[in-house]
């Protein structure tokens, strides 16, 4: 009879970490957009010879979940036309997005 209360409060406890564990399992925003910015920029026709192509892409969203390219940050003005010609304009599914935040995404096309 003495073990019962023990088992009891063991059981609680094991519940309630649970339920907050599951709480804090929430997707990251950035991450999110990351993936969908990348499975947007896949599947291109670049031949990069020397070096990876980089570039800093900086862009907002609209009332409608749009991607709306500000700048691309880079040498080659061939993979601007490019990230711009892909991105622009482009939804994206964000649980938490706010209108008119900036956000700098980094790109780079491998060889």
């Amino acid at each position: 009879m003495r073990k019962l209360p023990v088992v009891l409060a063991a059981a609680l406890l094991f519940t309630a970490g649970n339920l907050f564990a599951n709480d804090y399992k929430t997707a990251d925003p950035k991450k999110d957009l990351a993936i969908q910015i990348s499975q947007l920029l896949k599947n291109n026709s670049f031949v990069v010879e020397e070096q990876d192509l980089t570039a800093k892409v900086l862009f907002t969203l609209n009332s409608e979940n749009e991607i709306v390219v500000i700048s691309v940050d880079t040498e080659d003005e061939i993979l601007e036309r490019f990230v711009k010609s892909r991105l622009n304009y482009q939804a994206v599914e964000l649980a938490e997005a706010e209108e008119g935040k900036m956000y700098t995404v980094p790109v780079r096309i491998t060889g």
